[in-house]
């Protein structure tokens, strides 16, 4: 205890014997702000065990105390002790100063003795405020320094307070009892603050019923204006001559058969409680006509008197009715502050947390005035501007959007919330999942990790301009570090969704964040282990960007991609299977897009995964027009293989795809692996259409294999009669240099056979004999000669099908078809 006392004495302050009597603190560096002048300096928290607890920590961290000498916090006890002492003389003279006004002129020895004891308290106390250190209502912090103290209560109550310390009723009588010298007594009103201020602090005790305070409160008022009034209205009876005391209200007074005719002999008692009694009816508006105004002096008196008495009615009405129907912002914070007392009864909580809770709470009751619900029935619109009005300034010097653009600068500040933290305060916890992200406007924070022993080290300070909680919201990782508060701050929120939303917008803004935030982390060498998940983290920031991009591309929705890009957004940029947005523009026909992205100067020979180019995408889905437009622009097929690729088109049986790639001059004749051509497939498999089209492209019909075989070879193995004929008509001259035995070959390819019967189809089973099997010749009178040759049958006869029709041509018989030979009569 020695030790600590030479240690404060050595800093200038001073310690009583009898322990904490005053208490000695310094003023650290001064927080610059323009807007921190938000809470009220009637705010009373106990911040003594916490500044210890950091006293020792600011001196690390450069922050030296600089003593002032002897300085009293408000909230020592022997300070709170004296303060209800001067309360009791302040309530004594502001009732008892009224009255020395109206019923003495020159007061007695006993009460001027009382008067002269309770000046000097007074003035006691005034010597004792240049003392006294005060919250600043810009920084909120304590100050303690003398000079500050001094010149702000120099520039509040000090004059009045000098003035109300004066023996008036002493200067009264030596200036020879001038009675413009007694209206100076009225000074001494502006102690009533400090009963105004009492009944303040009862209303937030929870302890102390909020009824009976606010009645208390009320009848306070009440009494203290009559009794105001009551002093007054016998001032205006004394100040006429006494041979015109009849002309008072109370000199006229006939009471039953006591009358007031000499009231100046009248014990003063009596005479108050008639003048109180006089006051109260005229407030109240139900008097008896017992007691009137006799005068116009005091006529005027009462006509402004009960004027005003409307006014207080009202005031005493309303807050009866506040009380009746509650919802009171006092109120509302003493119901919640002892549902929280409940709680932490009820589960026991330590002393510093209960300390931390009701703190915070008194902090946002204190400051709820500057909390978003005030702007509520706002316009979005106005409360925008609010906001960049108010946070504008503050989120343009965050360290971690440095280089961003003002558009996303602006969104961050419409959504920020504030907020007001006190010493001690854990913001964040290791391990801990983080939805919001902090930036500090006032005050000071710090980083806290463990050391290798395992206590606690610091890592960084948090200052004005910082912001935590970006590594743990960016790269979705548990937060690393504790946030803890030393001094009193002044933050900014926003959570993490709308944060996200900014960012799903604002590309480029968000990988120069990300940029920042790596570069941050490389300088400072206690975090350098969260480098890779930094850099991971905007590698897959740019998968999901060149994916965003894609599928706006594949929707067709040009605005979007059009944001997209001007935010940013690399059109080059490829997806999981390395397309571009212009395949899948190409893909889909969006016109709109193409030439878009064309204009954005995108490459058009890029190939995904999947060997197909923009162009080949346009031309496989029947896209003409995006096809001609990638055409113009000089995008090639660039198709591996083509041989291939065709032949596997003319399995596929994709005549359409296979149209179109042969009309933007695709060489029908290209080969595979097998040096087979498309040509070769569509005839070895009886593709006719597809024949038909690579014939018309100028595809060769005597193109050889590797095994030596012409296309029409493939049609002749095949049996199509009708392939090998189209082969013919495309190209005769080819099909004239076959060898020689090939037209035998193609005849007898070319032969069919059917049944013949001699009997009508309709004829009974009876009267039916067998037939014959016979070649198709090359005309129908061949087919009926023969046929009458080998059934024996007459020369005029005629060949029938099933359904008894007469054929009359040999290309109408089918191979293998039931035919009947009938005579021509028949």
């Amino acid at each position: 205890m020695t030790k600590r006392r030479e240690e404060k004495s050595s800093n200038g302050g001073s310690s009583s014997s009898n322990g904490e009597e005053y208490e000695v603190r310094a003023l650290r560096d001064k927080i610059q702000s323009s807007r921190f002048n938000l809470i009220s300096e009637e705010l009373e928290l106990e911040l003594d065990s916490t500044r210890r607890r950091f006293s020792r920590q600011n001196v690390l961290h450069g922050l030296r105390d600089i003593s002032q000498g002897l300085v009293i916090h408000p909230d020592n006890r022997w300070y709170k002790a004296w303060e209800n002492f001067i309360l009791i003389w302040a309530l004594y003279s502001s009732f008892f100063t009224p009255m020395e006004f109206g019923f003495f002129r020159g007061l007695p020895n006993n009460l001027f003795l009382l008067d002269i004891l309770g000046q000097v308290a007074f003035f006691l106390d005034i010597i004792l405020q240049f003392f006294v250190s005060y919250r600043d209502s810009q920084t909120y912090r304590m100050i303690y320094k003398r000079k500050p103290i001094a010149v702000r209560y120099l520039k509040s109550h000090f004059i009045f307070d000098i003035l109300g310390c004066l023996p008036w009723d002493k200067i009264y009588k030596a200036t020879g009892r001038k009675e413009a010298v007694r209206y100076l007594l009225w000074i001494r009103l502006t102690r009533v603050r400090k009963v105004t201020n009492f009944f303040y602090k009862m209303e937030k005790d929870i302890r102390i019923n909020y009824l009976f305070t606010r009645i208390a409160k009320l009848i306070a008022v009440e009494l203290y204006c009559t009794h105001t009034a009551a002093c007054i209205f016998y001032y205006l009876a004394t100040t006429l001559p006494e041979e015109k005391e009849g002309y008072t209200w109370i000199g006229s007074l006939q009471l039953g058969d006591y009358s007031y005719a000499h009231f100046r002999d009248i014990d003063i008692w009596k005479t108050y409680t008639t003048s109180l009694y006089f006051a109260i009816v005229t407030m109240a508006t139900v008097g008896y006509g017992d007691i009137h105004a006799v005068n116009l002096r005091e006529m005027i008196f009462i006509m402004f008197y009960v004027s005003f008495d409307m006014i207080l009615g009202a005031y005493l009405i309303g807050n009866m009715t506040a009380l009746i129907v509650k919802g009171g912002k006092t109120e509302r914070y003493r119901d919640k502050m002892a549902d929280l007392m409940k709680y932490m009864n009820r589960n026991r909580l330590g002393k510093d947390v209960r300390n931390q809770i009701k703190g915070h709470l008194r902090l946002q009751y204190e400051s709820s005035y500057t909390d978003a619900a005030v702007l509520r029935d706002i316009p979005i619109s106005i409360r925008a501007k609010i906001s960049q009005s108010l946070y504008k300034s503050y989120i343009e010097n965050v360290t971690l959007f440095r280089g961003c653009s003002s558009e996303f600068v602006n969104q961050i500040v419409i959504r920020v919330h504030e907020e007001f933290f006190l010493p001690g305060e854990v913001i964040m916890e290791p391990a801990n999942v983080v939805d919001q992200l902090y930036f500090v406007c006032h005050g000071v924070l710090e980083e806290v990790g463990l050391a290798e022993d395992g206590s606690d080290e610091t890592v960084s300070l948090l200052e004005p301009g910082s912001s935590f909680g970006e590594v743990s919201i960016l790269c979705n990782i548990p937060q690393p570090y504790t946030v803890r508060v030393r001094e009193l701050c002044r933050l900014l929120r926003i959570d993490k969704q709308s944060f996200s939303n900014i960012l799903d917008i604002y590309f480029h803004d968000g990988r120069r964040i990300l940029t920042n935030l790596l570069e941050g982390r490389k300088s400072n060498l206690g975090l350098k282990q969260l480098e890779s998940d930094i850099t991971s983290h905007i590698a897959k920031q740019e998968a999901e960007l060149a994916l965003k991009v894609n599928n706006a591309a594949y929707n067709g929705d040009l605005q979007l991609l059009k944001s997209l890009i001007r935010a940013g957004a690399d059109p080059n940029n490829k997806d999981y299977d390395d397309r571009t947005p212009l395949h899948l523009a190409a893909s889909r026909g969006f016109e709109d897009v193409t030439i878009f992205l064309i204009q954005e100067g995108v490459q058009n020979d890029t190939k995904d995964n999947f060997g197909m180019t923009p162009l080949l995408e346009a031309i496989k889905n029947g896209h003409d027009r995006v096809a001609s437009l990638l055409v113009k622009e000089g995008a090639p097929l660039m198709i591996d293989n083509t041989g291939s690729f065709l032949c596997s088109l003319v399995i596929k049986g994709d005549s359409d795809f296979l149209r179109r790639l042969l009309a933007h001059g695709i060489d029908p004749n290209s080969k595979d692996y097998d040096g087979r051509t498309p040509l070769h497939v569509a005839t070895s498999q009886g593709l006719l259409q597809m024949a038909k089209l690579l014939v018309e492209a100028g595809a060769s019909v005597l193109v050889k294999d590797r095994w030596g075989h012409t296309p029409v070879q493939e049609a002749i193995n095949s049996g199509n009669k009708i392939m090998i004929k189209l082969l013919e008509e495309a190209n005769t001259n080819e099909l004239s240099e076959l060898p020689d035995h090939s037209q035998e070959i193609t005849d007898k390819v070319y032969r069919r056979k059917c049944t013949v019967y001699p009997f009508h189809p309709w004829d009974p089973k009876e009267s039916r004999r067998h037939g014959v099997v016979l070649w198709i010749p090359h005309s129908i009178e061949e087919l009926t000669a023969t046929a009458s040759e080998q059934l024996k049958f007459s020369s005029d006869s005629i060949i029938l099908s099933e359904d008894a029709g007469k054929i009359t041509d040999v290309n109408m018989i089918n191979d293998g078809q039931k035919l009947y030979l009938v005579s021509d009569e028949n």
